[in-house]
This record gives C-alpha cells, sequence and structure tokens, in this order.
C-alpha cells in the first residue's frame, strides 16, 4: 500500500469519502501541483473500484483541486497569483460580515466553544497541518454561529478551493503565531459585542492571510514577494 495512505483502511468507501481522503492530501502537498493522478494506483491504495476513484475525482475537479482532461487523466491543478487574490478578496468581505453577525448575537455558551477552540489552536501553533486544520475548523464553527446557513455554505465551499493557499501563508511558526494573535483579538472584540471591530478584524487576518500566502508562493517560483 502507498505509505502516503497509511492510517485508516478504506474499504467499498463512497466517492465523497475518497475524495476528501485525497483532497486532504492535495491541501496539504501530499499530492503536489501538477502531479497525476493514477487512477489504478489510487485504487489499490484505498481498495476500491477505478469507477469510485473516477467519480471521486470528478468531486474534486469541482472543487477546483483537479483537472481531468481527455486521455491524459486527471492531475492536481497548479496554484494561481490570481485565484490566490481572487478567493481571498471575496472570503474577506464574507468572513467579516460572518464575525460581526457573531459579535452582535452570540450567547455565553457560544463565547465559551469559541474559546476553547481558540485554545486548541494556541496549543497546535507549533505544528503547520494541525493548526491549518484546526484554523479551518475554527473559521467554519464561527460562520456557523452567525445564523446565516448561506453564509455558513459559501465559507465551507471556499474553504475546500482556497485550503491549499491558506496553509502556503501559515507556512512559518512566525506567521502562525502572528496569525493566532489576530485571532485573541477577533475573540475580544465579539466578547465586546464590537460588531465593527469584529469585521474590521476578521477582514484583516483574511487579507493578512493572503499576503502571506503570496510572499510563500512568489518565494517558491523564485521570484521577490511584491512590496517586499
Amino acid at each position: 500500500m502507498d505509505p502516503r495512505f497509511s492510517g485508516a483502511q478504506l474499504t467499498h468507501t463512497l466517492p465523497l469519502q475518497v475524495a476528501n481522503q485525497i483532497g486532504l492530501r492535495v491541501v496539504e502537498e501530499v499530492f503536489a501541483p501538477g502531479e497525476r493522478l493514477k487512477e489504478t494506483e489510487l485504487a489499490e491504495s484505498f481498495a476500491v473500484s477505478r469507477a469510485t476513484i473516477r467519480e471521486a475525482l470528478r468531486i474534486l475537479e469541482s472543487r477546483g483541486l483537479v483537472t481531468i482532461q481527455p486521455q491524459r487523466g486527471a492531475q492536481v491543478t497548479q496554484l494561481s497569483v490570481k485565484e490566490l487574490d481572487d478567493f481571498f478578496e471575496i472570503r474577506a468581505v464574507l468572513l467579516g460580515l460572518g464575525s460581526r453577525r457573531v459579535a452582535m448575537q452570540h450567547t455565553p455558551e457560544d463565547l465559551t466553544a469559541l474559546q476553547t477552540r481558540l485554545q486548541q489552536l494556541e496549543a497546535h501553533v507549533e505544528v503547520l497541518d494541525d493548526y491549518a486544520r484546526l484554523s479551518g475548523e475554527l473559521v467554519s464553527f464561527l460562520m456557523r454561529l452567525s445564523g446565516s446557513v448561506a453564509l455558513a455554505a459559501y465559507i465551507d465551499d471556499f474553504g475546500l478551493r482556497i485550503g491549499r493557499y491558506v496553509r502556503l501563508g501559515l507556512s512559518s511558526v512566525s506567521r502562525r503565531r502572528q496569525s493566532l494573535a489576530t485571532w485573541r483579538k477577533l475573540l475580544k472584540a465579539i466578547s465586546a459585542h464590537d460588531g465593527d471591530l469584529a469585521e474590521a478584524i476578521h477582514r484583516h487576518l483574511a487579507l493578512e492571510n493572503r499576503q502571506a500566502a503570496l510572499a510563500e508562493f512568489e518565494r517558491r517560483m523564485g521570484k521577490s514577494p511584491k512590496g517586499g
């Protein structure tokens, strides 16, 4: 079995479950941008049929993580500066709106749950994979507290598409600590029922992540970061 799939033995899994597993490995760059995803190898790794893998890859294509070309099969989509820019700009507006709503209507129980999740984030600031995953879960939870089903759904959809870029922006420990400090300010604003400040802080956090992701992306490409 491919060592990259060590862990849970997935037999007779649904295409969506397989897609989620492959998608996680794309986000964590176990599968690199541009890498070809071979149906036969994936089918063997998951102990499922190639038809199941094909359906899983179509799901990933709809999420923007995989490109499928006739006669050439599937490959991980390349990272794109334009996509990075577009996604973060839109996401910043939505996150700001969600945090404003939470600040204006949260309950003591909501705040306690947020603080618990923040503590989990603090405990994993040294580990990129854990921090990126937990920050994504915190974002998703916060948006659900906004009371807008549509907003939460939009953010979850963006989470699938933007995950690789978010992870880029959190590559260094110093950057994760900066992110954590901003999260603390955000929860303080929410606790104070300050909708304006909560919106501004969460927009800033998203755009801060965008700039860090852009800098890391351009570093990898051997260029100087914009504005640096």
